[in-house]
Order: structure tokens, then sequence, then C-alpha cells
């Protein structure tokens, strides 16, 4: 089956389409600065040189009729016609309490959507852009809505509930929700089928650190905690978000630096984790080349990082009573982090953790288990594939 994933973005579109039949990518791209200008188009069909171009674009659909065309029309054409895509998948950010599943998009699902538009005012209506620009060009094409919050609907109520009152809960649905759900979808079981077990008797701590970065304890296949929460901005620092601070940190900023609610957000959002402490950059790539100079405040920007996943390993250890079969690193920085896997696991030997330092140095995104032999928990590095899994998970809902 061929389908097209899409991610849609307030400005950006990125697709990919993928044969599910040998999970080949046929092609993918990426379209920026849509509605802002001149946008950004960069696409590559099949073994065709990548395109680049800027052109005008004013809206999604303008966006998805580049897109369909490029797939369709001239000489890098690798489509006869749209109705070869035989599914279009969507990633939406937030089902909230609403979707645990995958789901074939209808009016219904689009009014649920709408409404969980408040939890993730940045994402959802995004995503219902991509949709409707969708279904206004090729109507008869199946639509189907992938949730990144799914996965961790199993958490139970002590996992998810925050110790404000209670009414907030149940008026707002104020809450842990949890992201990343298609990456842990996909991660969990490739990590029970190297360990050699079934995804039912396997219990994880995936570590999914790019530059947004979360940690699941994933018990029997089924997420028990994970460290995002009612946004994506809780739990670990990350490129550019602060992770977990002091709450009565926001309002004293607020009045010592006179700032507006959107002003602080941002600084917590987008100038904050690697970016705000190095000064440097949000890519790591920039902040280890720095450290390595000796930029105390990059080296320090890595220690914070790493002192924050040993934290959450720690006490996902204690929540799965450490019956823990492997931590796994996916994402990014997990999957070519090599320094920052070692500063993670070492002096964990005691807790049955500990990694051989060849293959860790070796291993850049490849499929291994670089633990030592006598490691009691394995640790496993597994390159991610949301695309993949949100197109399989279209394709089951299609058939």
């Amino acid at each position: 089956m061929k389908v097209l994933v899409l991610n849609a973005g307030s400005s950006s579109l990125k697709y990919q389409l993928l044969d599910t039949s040998d999970q080949n990518v046929i092609a993918k791209g990426v379209i920026e600065k849509i509605g802002l200008g001149m946008s950004m188009i960069g696409y590559t069909n099949g073994s065709h040189p990548k395109v680049e171009l800027e052109q005008e674009l004013k809206n999604h659909e303008d966006a998805l009729t580049i897109v369909f065309d490029s797939l369709t029309k001239g000489d890098k054409a690798i489509l006869s016609s749209l109705e070869e895509i035989d599914a279009i998948g969507h990633r939406i950010v937030h089902g909230g309490e609403v979707y645990n599943s995958t789901v074939r998009i209808n009016d219904d699902v689009i009014a649920q959507v709408e409404k969980l538009c408040d939890l993730a005012p940045l994402h959802n209506p995004a995503n219902l852009m991509g949709i409707r620009a969708c279904l206004k060009i090729v109507p008869n094409t199946p639509q189907v809505g992938v949730f990144d919050t799914a996965f961790h609907q199993t958490m139970d109520p002590a996992s998810y509930i925050y110790p404000i009152p209670y009414e907030y809960y149940e008026k707002y649905g104020v809450r842990r929700y949890g992201f990343h759900g298609s990456s842990y979808a996909y991660v969990a079981p490739k990590a029970a089928e190297l360990l050699g077990k079934k995804s039912e008797n396997t219990n994880l701590i995936i570590c999914h650190i790019g530059n947004g970065a979360s940690i699941a304890a994933v018990k029997g296949g089924k997420s028990i905690d994970t460290s995002m929460g009612f946004t994506p901005l809780e739990g670990l620092m990350m490129g550019t978000r602060c992770g977990n601070i002091d709450p009565a940190i926001v309002p004293f900023l607020m009045e010592k630096e006179n700032l507006t609610t959107e002003q602080v957000s941002n600084i917590m959002n987008k100038e904050s984790g690697l970016k705000g402490i190095s000064g440097i950059s949000s890519d790591m790539r920039d902040v280890e080349s720095a450290a390595h100079d000796g930029n105390k405040r990059a080296q320090l920007a890595i220690d914070l990082l790493a002192h924050g996943i040993r934290k959450t390993i720690g006490s996902y250890l204690v929540e799965l009573n450490g019956n823990v079969d492997a931590i796994v690193f996916t994402a990014g920085m997990g999957e070519f982090g090599t320094e920052l896997r070692k500063l993670v696991t070492d002096n964990l030997s005691s807790l049955g953790i500990e990694i051989d330092q060849a293959k860790n140095s070796a291993n850049r995104s490849k499929l291994e288990d670089i633990s030592t032999a006598s490691a009691k928990i394995r640790t496993l590095v597994i390159p991610t594939n949301e695309e993949l899994q949100i197109a399989l998970e279209t394709e089951a809902i299609v058939k």
C-alpha cells in the first residue's frame, strides 16, 4: 500500500510517501514559510536528485498542490496519478483523552480535534489545515489520524494527575498527556524483538532524545509514565525548552523583567535548554564542539541534560520495581550521541547498567545492543521511524 504521511505545522509541511509492502520511502520533502512570502520547497522523488526552489504559497492547500504535482507531473514524477496514493496518514499532536488509538478521519473526528485545540494551540490547528486541504484536493482518498498522545493513554491516574485542585482536571483537562507516541510505538516492539522477547513480557525505559526530548517507562508494551506532561515543555531540558523548573520562577521573572505571558512562554520554549545554558546553540553538535574547546557553559549544558536523563531513568527503575529489560536510546541525540550515552550510563553498573565503550563509540544510529556481556539491564540503540509507524497504523485502519 502506498501511504502519504503528512506532518503539518503552522507554516510548514513535511511529508513522506511510503510503500508499506517493503517499507521503502518513495518520496519525501519539506515546505517551509507557508503564508510568509516566499516559501522554501525541497523534495526528493525516488532516485532523482533533490529539488530545491522558492515559490509564494499562501496556505497549506497551495503547499499540498505543490506536493501532489511533484509526485505526478514533470520529468521527476513517480506516480501516474493521485489515485495511486491508497491513504493519507496525518500526524496529529493532541488527542486528549478522546483518542487512545489511530482513527479514520471523518466529520466527528475533525470536530473533536478542533475542540482539543486549546490543549495544543500551536499544533492541532495546523494539523487540521493539512487534513482539510487533503479533503479538498483528494476527497476520495482515505484519511487517517495518528495521535502523538495516544500511546500514553494507558497511564494510571497516579501518573497523570497533577497535585493542583482537581477541578482544573475536570473543567479543562489539565493532566499529563505525554508525546512522541509514534516513536515509542515504533521503538518498543523493535526493542523486544532485539531482546528475543514478546512485547507483553518486556519492560523498557525508552529515551527519545532529540531537540525535543522525553523518556517513557514501558511495562509489557504499554506506557505507565512519561516525562512530558500537559505540554511538551515539561520533563527533560531540551534543545530550546527548559523542562522541569520551580513553577514560582515564572511569576518571579514576570515581575522582575516586566514580562507578558507570551514573553515568558517564549523564553521557556525557545530560549532555554541547551541554547539558553550554553549561549551558543540548541544543536548538540555545536555545543559539544564548544565544550571540547574548553567552553565551560557548553559543558554545563551537556552535564545538565545528562543529569536530567539519569534522574528520570532512576525514577522509572523504581516505578518498574527494578524489573527492566533494557534502557533504549533513540532519536537524534539518542542515536548519534556517543558522548551523551556514556555520560548518562557511567557508574551505573551497581544498577545492572553497563555499556561496552568500544561498541558505544562506534555506534551512530545503528540498531544494536551496546551493553557489556555482564550487564543485567541491556542498553540498546534503536533508530526511530515515526513516519513508517504512522504509515503502518494508517494501513491497518484502512484495511
